[in-house]
């Protein structure tokens, strides 16, 4: 739906600040999405707007030194790191001569290579649908004229208005599609709380190792590389941090900067995941030296989607790439801060044990007497799987060893009217 650059077509980029500089940090992504996407970077310039020009986003000088730059180079492509309006693609277009993609298009673009799945496959569509809506009148500008007198109505206007009626069925038939696999993953959601197993998101910016880390943490075979946007999907796996209780974890679609209204809008039922986990795992990449505001640009993305009360460990992913880093230790900060290496496994282990102990809390080992009367709770200790042992008694009690967690344990005693003294700590 979207204009996408072919694999190793020449790409011009245009840097568009709005009342400053293009940052740094911000070039450098834009520059990587486009090299995401299959454009082979021929040309860059950087221009700085106090507001955009209503018709071509930079001034007519501006874009007459970029139609010159873009002969000059021979690109086929400009990538523009700013949203367009149709209107100002469209002019900018036909004074270049070549075409071009504005921001969010690129990233639709990129999306769209990456959807492997049929959810992932309708949630792209459904966005670039969205955003090809307000495009429609480029392809027919020429048509869109009414003649005056009766059945004279302009050709281009009966084009667009069928164009328009067929995105919009569209549009709602994947709308349907995606609120069927909404009530899906809800299901899976409430048989997931019914039998109260934790779940942990995985969420960070995109290219952060989310993935490898989700690999390491769960012996899963999930594929990781190193490009933005390779996960789209949420992938949900069995962590197994301690042999007491189970954790589920899960891999998320990675956050970029200003993400596009149509993706928030169509990953909603990926981004619920997020929204519905009962703890954070926010993975940074420590040896990006913009780490400080891609953290901040996730966690923008985190309340716009309504999960911004949910507790929260940062994670300092790729730590083999850096030489040290300036930490909080776990018990002196409000949010943990942890440094791992999902490629070397530093720190795994100690990520997985602080994961535990934040979803189900720390371990117990005990007995527990149990009367003749309490069978229901005998019966619900082995459903828990916390019952390691059983000693049956001539009054018909028991005394069983049990391994659970104190999540679970304070579950019983508000449940079964039960007390830390019914528990014999060994």
């Amino acid at each position: 739906m979207v204009d996408r650059p072919d694999s190793g077509e020449g790409c011009f980029l245009l840097h568009v600040g709005l009342k400053r500089p293009c940052y740094a940090d911000e070039v450098q992504e834009f520059q990587a999405l486009a090299v995401s996407a299959g454009a082979e970077i021929v040309g860059e310039l950087h221009a700085r707007r106090d507001r955009p020009h209503p018709g071509l986003f930079v001034g007519q000088g501006k874009a007459e030194e970029i139609a010159d730059r873009v002969k000059e180079v021979c690109a086929e492509l400009v990538l523009v790191n700013q949203p367009l309006s149709a209107t100002q693609e469209r002019n900018l277009e036909q004074l270049l001569g070549v075409r071009v993609l504005d921001r969010n298009g690129l990233i639709l673009d990129i999306f769209a290579q990456r959807a492997a799945t049929h959810e992932g496959k309708i949630q792209v569509e459904l966005a670039q649908l969205e955003h090809l809506s307000t495009r429609l009148v480029r392809g027919w500008t020429h048509l869109e004229r009414q003649k005056g007198g009766i059945g004279l109505r302009g050709p281009g206007e009966t084009q667009l208005e069928s164009d328009r009626r067929l995105i919009g069925l569209r549009i709602k038939r994947l709308k349907g599609h995606l609120k069927r696999v909404d009530k899906q993953r809800e299901l899976g959601r409430r048989e997931r709380r019914r039998g109260r197993v934790p779940t942990v998101a995985l969420v960070g910016y995109t290219n952060a190792g989310k993935t490898a880390l989700f690999n390491a943490l769960t012996g899963a075979e999930v594929r990781a590389r190193n490009t933005l946007f390779a996960t789209l999907d949420p992938t949900i796996r069995r962590l197994s941090p301690g042999a007491f209780d189970e954790v589920l974890l899960v891999d998320t679609v990675g956050f970029v900067r200003d993400l596009p209204h149509e993706l928030v809008v169509a990953f909603r039922a990926t981004l619920t995941e997020t929204r519905e986990a009962d703890l954070l795992v926010h993975v940074i990449d420590a040896s990006d030296p913009h780490n400080g505001d891609r953290k901040r640009q996730v966690e923008i993305v985190i309340n716009t989607i309504g999960a911004g009360n949910i507790p929260c460990i940062h994670v300092y992913n790729k730590s083999d790439k850096v030489k040290a880093l300036s930490l909080e230790p776990v018990s002196g900060s409000r949010v943990p801060k942890l440094q791992v290496s999902a490629i070397t496994g530093e720190g795994v282990e100690g990520l997985a044990e602080v994961i535990r102990v934040r979803a189900v809390g720390e371990a117990m080992c005990g007995k527990i007497e149990l009367g003749p009367g309490d069978s229901k709770l005998r019966s619900k200790l082995f459903d828990l799987r916390a019952v390691k042992g059983e000693q049956s008694h001539d009054s018909g009690g028991w005394t069983l060893e049990v391994a659970l967690t104190s999540k679970r344990w304070k579950e019983l005693c508000i449940q079964e009217g039960l007390s830390d003294d019914n528990f014999q700590r060994v």
